[in-house]
């Protein structure tokens, strides 16, 4: 009962868990002495303050301490209580506007079925906040993914997702990159399920009265196809001989490329999105060290740096000169991203790279591709003997010069770019 009548405030602070630590604190001060542990009505004495700053699904630590502190032994002068704020999925959140331009109202009533082995297809209905998306398949770990850019805003749209495992019951999940969310908008999920059989033809009905009144739609039908497969031939075989003079189209075999890049450069938003290019525009076979690390952690990252380049047909140093924060907070720490995995790879590929580029052997595999402007550092700088391409402006000429025979740069020039600038890392 003496501990209440000295009780002269209480200290309340709040300290919150997230991307960003908070930590906020305020006194209430009590302008009168407690006479009594209730109200004269009864209850409890309460008192409340409005104020805090809170952030969408955050953990926060609530914290409560009397002034002045209890004597030693006597009851515990703090409490404190743990609070987690809900996320714009909340019934009463998603309403708000903060919310709303992060894609609370959207539902892309997302549906998933595995074609095949190889292909996954992805349906959306897309949102008219933005018209950019990517499509990730994962099961323990990401299988395949797809950038989409959909110019009809609030249309269905469908995607065709590579993947390099077991898809049936994998997770599809659609992250959206709107202009009033940038790369923290909410991101769907749904499952991946196997897609519905064709249906099969009409049932033969026993009923000769059915059948036979077919018959006299059937044979028209089949004497006018009859004809046009006729004239079908004999077109082709006159085109045929009007073609004699031309030597025929031989389509090339995919080529390998072992793709390196230094760990600053986000995996997902960069990396993948290269090796999608390369797979579906220029007829490439890749090799990323993501997709072989059980390999790298048997042979050594020398060792298997060494044969892939021996078996690669071309070498591209994938370089970009932006390195921002939204990277380094959604990429950068996820499973799997180029820091994790590739860390020392681009060091050991660039002294590869100077040893060819002293004996003057192998050079024609080399190249260097930019996602922004070419901005090498002095560390790399003998990467500009390299045939160079700035994907944004250069990927038809890029694809292009991928199936050429190779270029050969002089030896004076070469010799010149490894004494200068080439140093092992």
């Amino acid at each position: 009962m003496a501990s209440i009548r000295l009780l002269t405030a209480t200290k309340i602070c709040v300290t919150g868990k997230s991307n960003f630590q908070s930590y906020s604190c305020v006194r209430c001060n009590y302008t009168e002495a407690f006479q009594t542990q209730t109200r004269p009505s009864g209850g409890k004495w309460t008192f409340s303050y409005i104020g805090f700053p809170v952030e969408l699904n955050t953990i926060y630590f609530v914290g409560a301490y009397n002034i002045p502190n209890a004597n030693m032994n006597d009851d515990s002068p703090s409490m404190s209580v743990n609070f987690t704020s809900p996320g714009c999925l909340d019934h009463v959140m998603k309403y708000k506007k903060k919310c709303i331009e992060a894609g609370s109202l959207w539902d892309p009533n997302i549906t998933a079925c595995k074609k095949n082995e190889n292909i996954v297809e992805v349906n959306f209905t897309t949102s008219p906040l933005g018209n950019r998306y990517m499509a990730f398949i994962q099961s323990n770990i990401v299988i395949g993914m797809s950038h989409v850019l959909e110019q009809n805003q609030g249309t269905r749209t469908s995607v065709l997702v590579p993947v390099t495992g077991e898809s049936e019951g994998a997770v599809v999940q659609l992250t959206p990159y709107f202009h009033t969310c940038g790369n923290d908008c909410i991101r769907r999920k749904g499952i991946v399920v196997l897609c519905p059989q064709t249906g099969a033809l009409f049932p033969l009905d026993n009923n000769r009265s059915v059948l036979s009144s077919w018959i006299p739609l059937l044979l028209p039908a089949l004497l006018i196809s009859t004809c046009v497969l006729a004239i079908g031939i004999c077109l082709k075989r006159r085109h045929e001989k009007m073609k004699t003079s031309f030597p025929s189209a031989m389509l090339l075999p995919p080529i390998k490329i072992l793709v390196v890049y230094p760990s600053e450069i986000c995996f997902h938003h960069t990396v993948c999105y290269f090796t999608e290019f390369l797979q579906n525009h220029c007829r490439s076979e890749v090799i990323l060290d993501k997709w072989q690390k059980k390999k790298i952690a048997e042979m050594g990252p020398v060792q298997w740096l060494t044969t892939q380049k021996k078996a690669a047909d071309k070498v591209i140093f994938l370089l970009s000169n932006e390195v921002n924060a939204t990277c380094d907070g959604t990429c950068g720490k996820s499973e799997g991203s180029s820091r994790e995995n590739s860390q020392d790879l681009f060091p050991l590929a660039f002294n590869l790279y100077c040893s060819d580029l002293r004996s003057q052997t192998h050079l024609h595999k080399y190249m260097v591709v930019y996602f922004r402007e070419a901005d090498t550092k002095d560390d790399y700088s003998a990467l500009h003997v390299c045939p160079t391409y700035h994907l944004m402006k250069d990927a038809a000429t890029f694809c292009t010069e991928l199936f050429h025979v190779e270029q050969h740069v002089s030896v004076g020039k070469r010799f010149q770019a490894c004494h200068n600038r080439c140093s092992c890392l």
